[in-house]
């Protein structure tokens, strides 16, 4: 006859542990920017209605508002809805240079952008003062599954050297880069403001449902 198992009640504790550690968790509490600070630039973070809105501030380089907790491989999710003529991503494992707290914020950074008439690049991954686009040049076409002035869901996993992105369900990014994630293995997770022209905006972007996995 075969004995049922018997777990110890350390066994039992790293199990439920390691359970509790795949859940998804909440990186924003919809009411404060509690676990969150800026880096760089004077766009204006705050909280509207349940949502983190960023506003563009003329003459501000990009900005970025950014986790106080490193994170290595995970599995994000959002919601965005971002004006049409403003450019905006999330940088994932992201660092300040020199290790300095007023450092320039440095990584991969998943695009966020309108359609437009013909099209964008939603989706695809930019090396952020890392050299520009990690997407190949023969894989940049332009899309349009980001919708225009509507709530977009992003779903991003960056699990090792691989980050893959889909946005609304439709897959979009499909990266592996060795040499990033040599020197990006983990860091923050940002949401950019970017600068904006001399006499143009003021611009908004605005961020829902941010969860993260810890894979």
């Amino acid at each position: 006859m075969k004995l049922p198992l018997l777990l110890t009640p350390l066994a039992t504790l790293l199990l439920a542990g390691s359970s509790f550690a795949a859940e998804a968790v909440s990186l924003f509490d919809g009411k404060t920017l509690d676990g969150w600070k800026q880096n760089n630039g004077t766009a204006k973070y705050e909280v509207v209605d349940g949502t983190i809105v960023g506003t563009t501030a003329e003459g501000s380089p990009n900005s970025f508002l950014s986790t106080e907790k490193l994170y290595g491989d995970f599995e994000l999710e959002f919601d965005v809805k971002v004006d049409d003529k403003l450019n905006s991503g999330v940088m994932l494992r992201a660092q300040n240079k020199d290790g300095k707290p007023d450092g320039r914020v440095n990584g991969p950074q998943v695009e966020i952008e309108a359609s437009g008439e013909k099209g964008a690049e939603a989706g695809y991954v930019y090396g952020e003062a890392i050299g520009g686009w990690m997407t190949q040049k023969e894989k940049l076409v332009p899309h349009k599954k980001f919708k225009d002035g509507e709530w977009n869901h992003y779903k991003i996993i960056a699990k090792g050297p691989r980050i893959q992105v889909w946005i609304n369900g439709e897959a979009v990014e499909d990266l592996t880069d060795e040499k990033v994630f040599g020197t990006h293995p983990k860091g923050f997770i940002s949401l950019q403001v970017h600068s904006i022209k001399k006499g143009t905006g003021p611009y908004k972007v605005a961020f829902k449902g941010i969860t993260i996995k810890e894979l």
